[in-house]
């Protein structure tokens, strides 16, 4: 393999880049003072936008984790508008179009081989109930803010009205109890889990019940009303605070409980946030002695304390005023925002190394201008490369359909414009006056001058601790780093062996077919309860839920939202086509289906009533009604048409992400396909409509994120394929993260797309560095180009992605999935980016003699 040419090089823009950040740091070099001073005072004034932080926190679930525009919300807005609900007179779960305001608790045996269908168990659920009706808020009384039926408080479960006040009537009703339907229109299955029935024919759905090991008690209060939900929260809110102490004071032996509220979720949700308060401050301090640790040399004079620490602190100007300013602007602060200042603080460390391993080659014995000048033209060409990618990675980010994902992507975009600005002002500055310190031989500590040569009367303390200044002669630059030598002498030519390549071959090959092999495996869609802390008592009320109500999902609204002639037997039959074959869906169980019109063509085939014209058929709607009251909450009609009416049917088995997403596919093309303008609806369908959009907008947003990045390589990396090789990388690092998220029990949600958002601009940074090092040597050989660029900046990078991992260790230890994910990712980036880095893309670059064949 010949050396490097002087073939077509791209660089019309790294060349004039390279001189004018050169001039810039020669600027900086001789008057580091104001570009010291401004940063502080620009962070400073930026920094009073945190006063704006209470009214800019936007946490609201729905509102920030479901896709903006999403066609649940649609159809939700159209059935409140077809079908407006009365919470005060006449109640109705399944007709809500929320997911309404209440208490639920889910109770199961103490013993797990018992039934709640005793009466010990029944005498405690009566005593809990008691308890929930006869608590009052502030003088609201529940009887005050219930939600109603027929001037009755709705019933928490139709086997707790049946028994009335005698826990022993569950005895005398059992050998009655069927399931999942008792009596006409009583549905059993949503309040009772894991049940024991006779056995029977599927169709058959009034089985008769033996045992059931869990119950459903749920209480729903008003909130249809502005005056009555402000009312309802009240209570709720108080009724929340004193739940603990409630079941602690009932002393329940036979029944174990599990509660949950309409407004738990959320309230759990905003104060998972303050969990990872205390944690930065750890980072801070576990960054700052890693990167001293790493810059520190045992010569008082050449070491980088100073530059260190103050490189850390430089990250923290960019929070501050990159924060205070978007607070200023009205940007929303989102949860996932929290995890910005980790992440920033790991950047800005990494490219504090880089400048730091630059100024380190310049020469000892030139200007402190010279030595800047030198230092800003061999790294910010670099640092900028991955400033620019990690930038418009973020800021295409913002193309989505997650509100939380935007916050986060707009803070963290403009975070990192302000590490890149910062870096060059305010950490130059730092840098220029440590040469200046470093030019007059002070130590590092006292800021004494001290002898360059060691005195030997002196004792080997006094010359480690008081005599510095030595540098390389025969290179007129600092010694170099022990970890740099490693890199040139051990790594670098171990991995330019050929058997050493050809197991980094074999060794990426499996690397590949691993990741593709887990791409399969990703699960989409955020589960709810991630959102709030493991310790939280709402994880509890989940589990008890996926253990015993597993079996029966949502009853949903199939609805006809316009007008048509019911009465004609050609409408009629396709309206039944269209059910029958939304029924015969693998995840609905047709048996428990409801339906007004069919019902109602039962009782006028009964009666012989005649039906097939408008005015009979609405002039009979009465008898109907007469029969099923509920009927009449279904249908919107007036003397001249129905304009709207609804019909139910029952999920089963919607268990997993995958069963929802597919429910939400078969269900609206089912609807989609009819000759009958139908929807489905149900309030879940708001939270469901993310596993549509997330994989979808996973993949825009990196394609194009991927796209801008290959143009800005083009542009500053003095090499095409070069470009391409690093565009490669971005690939194959995604594709490795993604694969590995499965096999680390993560799901592909709004939460992940953030972090593999961030993927495309660190999967550059270390592949961009080591490619930009290896074109830019003047090396003879391909071989020899890799070690030189292991040799510059093999160890940066190493230092690099240790100060990120640092940065973002400590959420591994976060109680919460949100934060816990985004260290797993990040690892997860961080490792496979540098294995890109360090072993990848050298060994790859080497394979093809394309330096100057253009």
């Amino acid at each position: 393999m010949s050396g490097c040419g002087r073939g077509y090089r791209t660089d019309c823009v790294e060349r004039p880049l390279s001189r004018a950040l050169g001039r810039l740091g020669g600027l900086v070099g001789a008057h580091p003072w104001p570009f010291l001073l401004l940063p502080v005072a620009l962070s400073a004034a930026l920094g009073t936008g945190f006063v704006q932080l209470p009214s800019r926190e936007s946490n609201d679930i729905e509102g920030q984790f479901t896709p903006r525009g999403g066609p649940a919300k649609a159809e939700r807005r159209l059935v409140q508008m077809r079908f407006p609900t009365d919470d005060a007179r006449r109640f109705s779960a399944p007709r809500l179009t929320t997911e309404g305001t209440f208490v639920a608790f889910v109770a199961v045996a103490h013993e797990p081989d018992r039934t709640l269908l005793t009466r010990a168990a029944f005498g405690e659920l009566l005593a809990l109930d008691a308890a929930v009706r006869g608590f009052r808020a502030d003088g609201l009384a529940y009887a005050q803010v219930c939600a109603r039926i027929d001037g009755t408080c709705s019933s928490p479960n139709p086997l707790l009205s049946a028994v009335g006040n005698d826990s022993a009537r569950i005895e005398a009703l059992l050998p009655n109890l069927t399931f999942p339907v008792w009596q006409p229109y009583v549905p059993l299955g949503a309040f009772f889990g894991n049940v024991s029935v006779d056995a029977g024919p599927e169709e058959d759905q009034s089985r008769p019940l033996r045992a059931a090991k869990a119950l459903r008690l749920l209480y729903y209060l008003q909130e249809d009303d502005p005056a009555r939900r402000e009312a309802s929260l009240k209570w709720l809110e108080a009724f929340l605070q004193r739940i603990p102490d409630l079941l602690a004071s009932l002393k329940l032996t036979s029944v174990r409980v599990a509660y949950y509220t309409s407004i738990s979720r959320q309230e759990e949700f905003e104060k998972s946030s303050k969990e990872v308060v205390p944690l930065f401050s750890i980072t801070y301090f576990l960054t700052i002695f890693f990167a001293i640790n790493s810059c520190a040399r045992l010569d008082c004079v050449r070491t980088k304390v100073w530059a260190a620490a103050f490189g850390v602190l430089s990250s923290g100007l960019a929070v501050l005023s990159s924060f205070g300013l978007l607070l200023f602007c009205g940007v929303p602060f989102v949860i996932t925002v929290a995890n910005a200042p980790f992440l920033i603080l790991g950047v800005g460390v990494d490219d504090m190394f880089i400048m730091v391993s630059c100024w380190q080659k310049t020469k000892v014995k030139d200007t402190v201008q010279d030595r800047m000048a030198d230092t800003y033209a061999e790294a910010a060409v670099s640092v900028t490369i991955t400033t620019l990618t990690d930038v418009l990675a973020f800021y295409i980010g913002t193309a989505t359909a997650f509100p939380s994902i935007q916050s986060f992507c707009i803070y963290t975009g403009t975070s990192f414009m302000f590490c890149y600005i910062y870096n060059l002002t305010f950490f130059g500055a730092i840098l220029a006056l440590n040469g200046r310190r470093e030019e007059s031989n002070r130590h590092w500590l006292t800021f004494m001058k001290v002898p360059a040569e060691t005195d030997e009367s002196r004792g080997s303390a006094y010359n480690m601790c008081c005599v510095g200044g030595s540098y390389d002669e025969s290179t007129g630059a600092e010694f170099e780093h022990p970890m740099n030598e490693f890199f040139r002498k051990y790594f670098g030519p171990f991995l330019m062996h050929p058997w050493t390549k050809v197991s980094v071959v074999v060794l990426y090959i499996g690397y590949l077919g691993r990741s593709i092999y887990g791409c399969t495996q990703v699960e989409e869609g955020i589960d709810l309860r991630n959102l709030v802390t493991d310790n939280s008592y709402v994880v509890q009320y989940y589990n008890w839920q996926d253990e015993y109500f597993t079996e029966y999902g949502p009853r949903m609204m199939v609805v006809v939202a316009e007008s048509i002639p019911y009465w004609n037997s050609g409408v009629y039959a396709d309206l039944e086509n269209c059910m029958a074959s939304i029924e015969n869906s693998t995840y609905v169980n047709k048996y428990l289906s409801e339906s007004w019109l069919r019902m109602y063509v039962s009782i006028a085939n009964g009666m012989s009533l005649n039906i097939d014209d408008r005015s009979s058929f609405i002039g009979n709607l009465s008898i109907l009604f007469e029969m099923n009251p509920e009927s009449q909450w279904n249908i919107n009609f007036t003397d001249l048409e129905i304009s709207a009416s609804r019909f139910f049917i029952q999920t089963i088995n919607a268990t997993t992400a995958i069963n929802k997403r597919n429910i939400l596919d078969e269900l609206r093309g089912f609807a989609a396909g009819c000759k009958i303008p139908l929807i489905v609806y149900h309030p879940a369908f708001i939270y469901f409509d993310q596993f549509l959009v997330i994989g979808r907008n996973t993949i825009q947003n990196i394609l194009i994120a991927a796209g801008a990045m290959l143009i800005i390589s083009l542009l500053l990396i003095p090499n095409p394929l070069c470009s391409l090789w690093v565009t490669f990388a971005v690939a194959s690092v995604i594709v490795g993260v993604t694969g590995f998220m499965a096999f680390w029990n993560v799901h592909l949600d709004s939460i992940s797309m953030i972090n593999l958002i961030i993927c495309i601009g660190f999967s550059v940074d270390f592949s961009a560095h080591i490619s930009y090092a290896f074109v830019s040597s003047e090396k003879p050989s391909m071989n020899e180009k890799a070690v030189d660029a292991l040799y510059h900046l093999g160890y940066p990078i190493v230092q690099g992605a240790i100060s990120t991992i640092v940065g973002v260790l400590v959420l591994s230890m976060a109680p919460t999935y949100i934060f816990r994910t985004f260290f797993k990712i990040m690892f997860l980036v961080i490792f496979f980016g540098a294995l890109h880095g360090l072993i990848f893309i050298p060994v790859f670059l080497t394979f093809f003699d394309f330096c100057g064949r253009f």
